[in-house]
């Protein structure tokens, strides 16, 4: 018999934390890692198991309209695992960006299928939206939100550049034009940042230029059959748990060109109860940043079979 922990937060974590072979010492274990890739591969036609094991296909890996789909394909695979051999169940969920679609896959919002291919296409619709070159995304290290918002609305000039990711205390991402963001990047050293990095990626995800994309991306979302979720799923743009269809459509749209505010979604389940948050997929970025959010809480990550075992060792104590 399952049960539902309700002081227990699962999260997914999105582009960024893919990497080649990832899953892979999991999927040496459990078939269940292998059997969900070929579920998305046969909805996608690609197979998305030798794009994030192949060294050689590491570029194709990261260009956004692969990176999402096996990202989404990674969280649930993982979800799979820990829901045939654990009876524990997590009251609560949220994703990070991307990761937002494989919580409500998870969650019995979405179907897998369908999921797979509407990030395909929500990747696709991005990389259309800003031509490569045009847009960058960087991450503002050692200031605070207001001091962020504040340098990139000094730094637009008739641009737009906008602080998209609020991750942790202190780690805000920005995005927008290029030449925009080059300034806020000056303005946020003069302002006493400890650093600006300029982010290796090419589509300056959550600011208005990706408007175009949430629109088209709008009409796909009416297109899909969508739940109420079986758990509570706080949404990344308005930390609202939502069960209504439409409303989950469009927090859809709206999170594709508003801020992602992830500081404030771990606070939210902090402070209704949660004391345990699982990071379930590849890799542990998310841990890092929940670690600094909720200090108070447990933190733990999925990604292999030693944290697999151990963690499953342990809940189901």
């Amino acid at each position: 018999m399952t049960e539902k922990t309700y002081n227990l937060a699962f999260v997914f974590p999105g582009q960024g934390s893919q990497s080649t072979g990832m899953l892979d010492n999991l999927a040496a274990t459990y078939p269940e890692i292998k059997q969900t890739f070929e579920r998305a591969s046969e909805a996608l036609q690609k197979d998305l198991w030798a794009l994030i094991n192949d060294e050689s296909l590491s570029a194709e890996l990261n260009q956004t309209h692969n990176t999402q789909p096996a990202m989404l394909a990674a969280g649930v695979a993982v979800w799979n695992v820990w829901t045939k051999y654990s009876t524990v169940r997590p009251a609560w969920m949220a994703g990070h960006s991307l990761g937002e679609y494989s919580a409500l896959v998870c969650a019995g919002a979405l179907n897998f299928e369908d999921a797979i291919k509407l990030v395909a296409l929500r990747g696709e619709l991005m990389q259309q939206a800003v031509p490569n070159g045009i847009g960058a995304m960087a991450a503002i290290l050692g200031l605070e939100d207001h001091e962020v918002v504040k340098v990139c609305a000094e730094a637009e000039e008739n641009e737009i550049v906008s602080a998209v990711n609020f991750n942790s205390e202190g780690q805000i991402v920005i995005a927008g034009h290029k030449t925009a963001v080059e300034r806020a990047m000056v303005g946020a050293k003069a302002a006493g940042a400890k650093r600006a990095l300029l982010l290796p990626v090419s589509v300056p995800s959550h600011c208005a230029l990706m408007l175009p994309a949430a629109e088209k991306l709008a009409e796909a979302l009416e297109n899909i059959t969508i739940h109420a979720p079986d758990v509570t799923l706080i949404h990344n743009v308005d930390v609202q748990s939502h069960g209504s269809p439409e409303l989950i459509r469009h927090a859809l749209k709206e999170q594709l060109y508003k801020p992602v505010r992830w500081v404030d979604s771990v606070k939210f389940m902090a402070d209704e109860g949660v004391t345990r948050f699982v990071e379930c997929g590849a890799g542990k970025v998310l841990i890092g940043l929940n670690k600094r959010i909720a200090k108070d809480a447990e933190h733990f990550a999925l990604y292999d079979t030693e944290t697999m075992n151990n963690v499953m060792e342990q809940f189901n104590d």
